[in-house]
């Protein structure tokens, strides 16, 4: 046996000499996380106000979830939807029940879901229309890809999926002119997350609703990023006390573990056998996961725990930056918080890097932050006075 001598090239250069070149890698290599903390290959460590993306919605190396997918790893992993399977059943028993959506399509990631919806959406109203909003965003694959709106995601693969049209968020007179008799479905996030995080107003929401009622329309909430407790309700939905006829989720439905879920209301029928479909969709370890997470999310109280944590920092930073020369808009819900600055946010993403958070843009001049809902009060006291510091620069 021969000993081979040490490697000389770093994860992040082999990433970025093999790797696609799709992603902008930050200057950083993570080796471990626990809870809120990830550490680097230095043994720096930092507070992780990305999470995957909004993903590890309880942090990272959770032991319920760990432990759930040891054990299911050890009994099946691979069972198709043509098999039925108890912890898919079980995971869906516990969906219906968080949510009351009463049927579930089950896949791999957000963008998924998205196209699950829009291909259902046509398929049961008969029709080609969907309207979108400006500054959508929902997701890369080519359906999903139609309905958000920015160019820079766009232009590069036009043409795309066509009948889809993009309306001013908020704008009621807006959604009254597009949305017709050809219309198969209005699609939005409650909450726009890569577009700059911007609520939406429950008047909105609901005039949407009549206007889709009235006119034989389906509407599609993206909750991929809003769902299961970001926002400090189970669903962005119940904020608004808006119900949409199908939704997609996503991201913290399994802390992290690839799963998305497209749900809908009792009165859609099944979709037709055959009529759609996902390999890897619902495998038994995805469930697990999903299981445990929603057990712990409901166990512990996190959604309640996010609206007491996401006010805090609202409070804070409204008190301390409205007015402030260098911000615009202090804006969220639950841990779902951005604010607006009137300059580039990248600068202000290394300066936090250097002191040790982890943070998110929503556009240029937007900086994002989506920690994992089981993060210490100390922990986000930190974060709090830290953005509010490097902010105030």
């Amino acid at each position: 046996m021969s000993i081979q001598p040490p490697q000389t090239n770093t994860a992040l250069e082999t990433e970025e000499r093999l790797g696609s070149g799709a992603y902008a890698l930050r200057r950083l290599t993570l080796v471990r996380g626990e809870g809120a903390r990830v550490w680097d290959a230095a043994g720096n460590e930092y507070i992780d106000c990305i999470a995957g993306h909004g993903a590890a919605v309880l942090g990272h190396a959770h032991p319920a979830v760990t432990d759930a997918l040891t054990r299911q790893a050890a009994q099946l992993i691979a069972c198709p939807g043509t098999f039925a399977n108890e912890t898919r059943a079980r995971l869906l028993e516990r969906l219906h029940t968080v949510s009351g959506f009463a049927r579930f399509f089950l896949c791999n990631s957000g963008a998924e879901a998205v196209e699950g919806a829009l291909k259902a959406a046509r398929l049961f109203t008969g029709r080609a229309g969907i309207v979108a909003m400006h500054r959508a965003f929902h997701g890369r694959t080519m359906g999903a890809l139609s309905a958000t709106a920015a160019p820079k995601y766009r232009e590069p693969f036009e043409p795309l999926v066509p009948h889809v049209a993009h309306i001013p968020f908020g704008d009621v007179a807006a959604a009254d002119a597009a949305i017709t008799d050809e219309t198969a479905a209005v699609i939005l996030e409650p909450v726009q997350g890569e577009g700059g995080v911007h609520p939406a107003t429950a008047e909105y929401l609901h005039a949407v609703r009549q206007l889709c009622d009235e006119r034989g329309a389906l509407l599609i909430f993206d909750e991929v990023q809003t769902g299961f407790g970001r926002t400090g309700a189970w669903f962005a939905f119940e904020h608004f006390g808006v119900r949409p006829d199908i939704i997609a989720l996503a991201k913290g439905i399994a802390n992290g573990v690839p799963l998305g879920a497209v749900g809908f209301a009792a009165h859609l029928p099944p979709l037709p056998t055959g009529s759609h479909g996902s390999t890897f969709g619902g495998n038994p370890l995805s469930a697990a996961a999903a299981l445990a997470t929603l057990e712990t999310l409901e166990r512990e109280r996190l959604p309640e725990r996010a609206a007491r944590l996401g006010a805090w920092a609202l409070d804070e930073w409204r008190r301390c930056l409205n007015g402030h020369r260098q911000v615009r808009e202090v804006r969220g819900l639950g841990l779902m918080l951005g604010i607006e600055l009137r300059s580039r946010v990248t600068p202000l993403l290394k300066r936090l890097q250097a002191r040790g958070i982890l943070a998110l843009p929503a556009g240029p001049t937007v900086l994002r932050l989506l920690p994992p809902l089981t993060i210490s009060e100390g922990e986000w006291a930190t974060v709090i006075e830290t953005v509010l510091d490097e902010v105030r620069q």
